[in-house]
This record gives C-alpha cells, structure tokens and sequence, in this order.
C-alpha cells in the first residue's frame, strides 16, 4: 500500500472496535432491567434485576470513562497518551494506572511473540485507521516502564494501547458496580462483555457471537461469575480495496492489516483486560500461528477462519465446555 491514507470516519475515542458479541435483549427475559451510554466512540450497557438499581452507577461509569479518555486516547491532542508520542526520546511521569495499563500492553507483547504490539499506532493510521503519527517501524522493546514513569528509545517511537485500554474500562467499570454492591450484572462495552453473577432467572449469562460474514450468531457463549469475553474481527472496521479486504488489526511481522483468512477471534478471560489484548494478538499472528499461540498459552479461544467459501471454527482451551 502507498503513503496515502484512506480514512475512516473521524473517531474521538480510545480506538477502533472490532467486537462482534451481542448481549441478549432485554425484551426477552422477564425482571431485568438495563442503563446505557456512550463512550470512547461506542455505546455501553448494563443488564441486571431491578433490584439493583442500575441508574445510580450513571454518573460514577461517566465519570470513570472520562478519565480513561483523558489518559489514554489517540484521539484527543491533550491526552496523556498523545503528549507521550509527541515527546522526544526520553520519559515521561504518569499515575499508576498509566503504568498498570502499560505493562501489561509490554507483558502480551513479550507472551505473544510480539504479535500483539503496542507501537503499531502509525502502521495503523496508514493503513487508514487511526490518528498517531510517527515512525512506521514497530518495536514495543523500545518501550521502558519506571515506578513513576514510561520512556522510549527513539524519538518516532510511539504508544499506542488501544488494543487493550477497552477492556481495561470494562474491568474498572465493573468494580464500581461491585463497590455499590451489586452482585448481578452483565456489562457490554462496545461488544466487550463481562459478567457478575448470574442471570436474574437463576441461569449463566448467555453471549452470542455472530458470524464474521452473515453477522447472524455463529455460537452461543455462557459466561460464569467474573469472567469476560473479548472478540476482534474484520467485520466491524475493515474496507475493502482491489477485491482484497484490508482491517485495522495490524500484522507487525508484515507492517500491514493481518491475514483477512482469519476472520475473527474470541477469548474468555478472569478479566476483560486480557482477553481484550489476546483477542487482538491472536488475530494479527494469523490463521495458522494464531491456533498455534492460543494452545501455547491454553487460552479459551474460539478462532473462525475462512474455508473456501464458508466457515470453520477452531477451539482452544475450555472454551468448548461455555459453549451452549
């Protein structure tokens, strides 16, 4: 591909969304009742029994969601994230939540092989997917974390977590609904799904994950108390080009959108976090390295990959034993 950018819509958010899990309508379960928002250029919701009284965590959600944007979005000129990639080699002081988030991007780029890398930002902005600009060869070992502090080695180098900073949210926001003492949700951030509890009819929460071609569902995941799902795909944000489709999970082996054989990716995870960084790591390594990688690590993953002209799907871990 040339230096010319196509560009998506303008997005003032964490990043691109690449979820295909859909939360269950209200409308089909009896005594449940649900709030909803924006936020990082997507929606949110939350499910549980009336009981609860979901409206009254609106305003900590919104708040919360504030804060991570400010810290961690590409998108925005004054985020802690944008001065960080504007500065010249050296470091720069952030909270501890910065450092958190950070280390665990360092930690799954170190576990994957350096499929999942978080200096891909101008790879990903010239291939027509996002803001950060700045040297176009990734190398996440240049990338340095203090107690106080994150640093880079090269001047171009830049950092860019939004691969793993939605789940993160999701995670967060979570925990404030356990603070208030709710036992009982199902939260979706952009197609993140995270789950306390269970259903108010005594069952598992229930997810579905749609076809990457059809959109209709492909598979129906339960999901225990605690645990989150993530899934990346092409279906959500990807253009097609001279009868090739082209995504914005970014191969950094090839500097360029991942094998569009591997069609998407989902990953249960103890947290969204986790599985949010997994599912974009197992989708850039590939049809054949992405398997490969998910049994490496006994990850609960289910990856569907392109057959001809349909579908197959690949099982990993215990996910066979959540689906319904």
């Amino acid at each position: 591909m040339n230096d010319r950018t196509i560009r998506p819509s303008r997005r003032t958010a964490l990043g691109l969304i690449g979820a295909a899990l859909v939360l269950p309508k209200v409308s089909h379960a009896a005594a449940v009742s649900e709030i909803a928002g924006d936020a990082f250029g997507t929606t949110w919701r939350i499910v549980g029994p009336p009981s609860a009284e979901l409206e009254r965590l609106r305003s900590g959600i919104k708040a919360l969601f504030a804060s991570i944007d400010r810290q961690m979005s590409p998108w925005r000129s004054d985020s802690v994230i944008s001065r960080f990639n504007a500065m010249a080699t050296g470091s720069q002081a952030v909270d501890a939540e910065m450092i958190h988030v950070t280390a665990s991007a360092l930690h799954l780029a170190r576990a994957s092989n350096g499929a999942f890398d978080p200096t891909v930002g101008p790879l990903v902005a010239q291939w027509g997917f996002g803001p950060i600009q700045g040297g176009r060869t990734p190398d996440w070992r240049g990338l340095s974390l203090g107690v106080d502090y994150i640093a880079k080695a090269r001047d171009d180098l830049t950092l860019d977590l939004c691969g793993i900073a939605k789940g993160r949210a999701l995670d967060r926001a979570v925990d404030l609904a356990q603070e208030a003492g709710i036992d009982n949700l199902l939260f979706d951030l952009g197609g993140e799904l995270k789950a306390l509890g269970t259903h108010p009819s005594g069952r598992p929460w229930h997810v579905a994950v749609q076809h990457p071609l059809t959109g209709q569902p492909a598979a129906t995941l339960r999901l225990t108390d605690g645990q989150a799902v993530a899934t990346s795909g092409l279906r959500a944000q990807s253009y097609e080009l001279a009868q090739r489709r082209y995504g914005h999970i970014i191969d950094p082996t090839k500097r360029a959108p991942a094998d569009a054989g591997l069609l998407s990716v989902t990953v249960l995870g103890a947290d969204a976090m986790t599985a949010d960084g997994w599912a974009t790591a197992l989708f850039a390594a590939g049809p054949t390295a992405g398997p490969a990688l998910a049994r490496d690590h006994d990850l609960s993953a289910l990856l569907i990959v392109r057959d001809g002209t349909g579908i197959r799907s690949i099982k990993t871990g215990s996910i066979e034993t959540m689906l319904l």
